[in-house]
């Protein structure tokens, strides 16, 4: 049997340039400043996140918008629309959202909210994309649309969202969107990963 040579038994050392949390003994207010970075850093990425969604918002709804024009002016039909989402899969094979079904929500989204930079003020203007395809697909009355559109500004997600729709919450619920930062549980409570059973 081999003998190992104590050395080898030893565990490796750190690199003596890389501070350790053990190695350093911190300065009055580091806990502070550490505090301060991580909420700027959180805060910028939230801001990045919601520039972002802007600005694709934006693209959908020109997008929606010139195929509701072509179709008034021109009379394009729903065979167009299929030809267009191919062609735009081809020419940006690695993006998601050039689907039949994508291009047919950005039309309606047009057709809803025609005013492009009125949406961007309301509600809706705020949530994700996805969350806008729901409320396109599952409420038909503007003033039950727009109810919803306040609820999601809390954290719900499109599952939730979804959901809730399904169940009529507006029609069960006493809580106007204007209070559900009261009425809705904290973001970690976990509603917005999955639907409640019974809200």
């Amino acid at each position: 049997m081999r003998r190992v040579p104590a050395r080898d038994l030893e565990p490796p050392s750190h690199d003596a340039g890389a501070p350790t949390s053990t190695a350093v003994d911190l300065p009055a207010g580091y806990s502070e400043l550490l505090e301060q970075l991580e909420v700027r850093a959180a805060t910028s990425r939230v801001r990045a996140a919601r520039a972002a969604n802007t600005e694709l918002l934006h693209l959908h709804h020109s997008t929606g918008r010139d195929m509701l024009q072509r179709q008034h002016d021109a009379g394009w039909g729903a065979e167009v629309i299929d030809r267009l989402a191919h062609d735009l899969r081809d020419a940006f094979p690695d993006q998601r959202g050039s689907s039949r079904a994508n291009l047919h929500s950005m039309r309606a989204f047009a057709a809803t909210w025609p005013d492009q930079e009125s949406f961007v003020q309301q509600a809706v203007g705020q949530l994700p994309w996805g969350h806008i395809t729901v409320l396109l697909a599952h409420t038909k009355d503007p003033a039950v649309r727009d109810w919803y559109a306040a609820a999601v500004e809390h954290g719900w997600s499109r599952n939730v969202l979804t959901h809730q729709i399904m169940s009529h919450l507006h029609l069960r619920s006493e809580a106007a969107p204007s209070n559900f930062a009261t009425q809705l549980p904290a973001p970690d409570s976990g509603l917005r990963t999955r639907p409640a059973a019974h809200p």
